[in-house]
């Protein structure tokens, strides 16, 4: 395998008016291993993570790094920070990361890829591959910025939405614990004025406050029932998750400290990306831990009201955090499949 490091200038998609760069880490099969239109995957991470979520053997009772996985079966796994995530530029204004934003430098980002590809240019010596099955795939955040970029560019040949609900995305409790309220902001909030909260009533009345960016600091374990299984050690839940996402400024080579606040602050509202996923047109595999973020998993399909196809899978053993679970392979595995379905589609007339 080979691994490529690429920073890739932005400024004009982001349309921000300031320089913007996306970082991405494209992990390459031996040639040999390529087939006639192989597989490019681009992954985004979820919010308060960076690629090291993909590209490193994450603790944790699993082992592997997916990135490497799938390049050893023959994928061009591309792993990408989001703008104003990681290693990306980060010196944005967070409430203008909004997702128009995001999923415009993404794709140009992405495009910049796929060209270098083609061309050959990517590395020395490695074949050009023109015409490859084209994957988004997107863990939380990342597969909520997925479907809206896929719904707005349709940019892929099929998606994969890991632990994000396109219906209703809501992080879970241990049983018997007060329920986290996550605050319902419309799509169009602006952050630098006073915020219109769809749920405040329900927000106010709970015992527990809840998922706005202040708690998320302060109360980052509450979510660590639903974020990672039982048999992950608490030491590794409270390294990810108190003071998240900044971790007390110990952050951890998977994790970022920044994060696309206009995004973050509404991708928990009921139906945000309705409009996105409805407007997607090719197969979906919608994939959740056992414990994970959506609300109704087996009401996802409705969501994609135009799709080829939507599969579901549940994986066993496994919270919000899938790469850190000991069946993190599963899940792999479950992607690799659809991906022949995803390719049978494609290629009929």
């Amino acid at each position: 395998m080979n691994t490529v490091d690429l920073m890739i200038d932005v400024t004009e998609a982001a349309g921000l008016g300031e320089q913007a760069t996306i970082a991405l880490t494209v992990t390459l099969p031996a040639p040999d291993s390529l087939g006639a239109d192989p597989v490019v995957c681009f992954a985004k991470p979820g919010g308060g993570y960076s690629r090291g979520y993909y590209t490193l053997d994450l603790p944790g009772p699993g082992s592997g790094a997916q990135a490497d996985w799938h390049a050893e079966r023959g994928w061009v796994f591309v792993s990408v920070d989001h703008l104003g995530v990681g290693s990306s530029s980060v010196d944005h204004d967070p409430t203008r990361l909004d997702y128009t934003t995001l999923a415009a430098a993404s794709h140009a980002a992405e495009a910049e890829v796929l060209a270098q590809l083609a061309a050959g240019t990517l590395l020395d010596g490695y074949p050009q591959i023109e015409n490859p099955l084209k994957i988004g795939i997107g863990q939380s955040m990342g597969g909520c910025m997925t479907v809206i970029q896929q719904g707005r560019y349709r940019c892929y040949d099929g998606i994969g939405v890991l632990g994000y609900s396109a219906v209703h995305t809501h992080p879970p409790v241990k049983p018997g614990e007060e329920p986290i309220v996550a605050t319902w902001l419309p799509r169009d909030t602006l952050l630098t004025e006073p915020m219109v909260m769809v749920n405040l009533p329900e927000y106010m009345a709970a015992q527990r406050q809840t998922f706005d960016e202040s708690e998320i600091i302060d109360n980052g374990m509450a979510m660590a029932w639903g974020f990672f299984y039982d048999d992950v050690a608490i030491e590794l839940q409270r390294r990810d998750l108190i003071d998240f996402p900044t971790r007390n400024g110990d952050v951890a080579p998977w994790a970022s400290a920044t994060l696309p606040m206009a995004v973050a602050a509404s991708c928990l509202t009921p139906g945000a990306i309705a409009p996105e996923a409805a407007a997607v047109t090719v197969p979906v595999l919608a994939a959740f831990g056992e414990r994970d973020t959506c609300a109704d998993p087996k009401g996802e399909p409705r969501a994609y009201l135009s799709a080829t196809s939507v599969d579901l899978f549940i994986c066993q053993r496994m919270g919000h955090m899938h790469n850190f679970a000991s069946t993190r392979e599963l899940i792999w595995q479950r992607i690799e499949t659809w991906s022949h379905w995803v390719r049978a589609v494609k290629s009929t007339p």
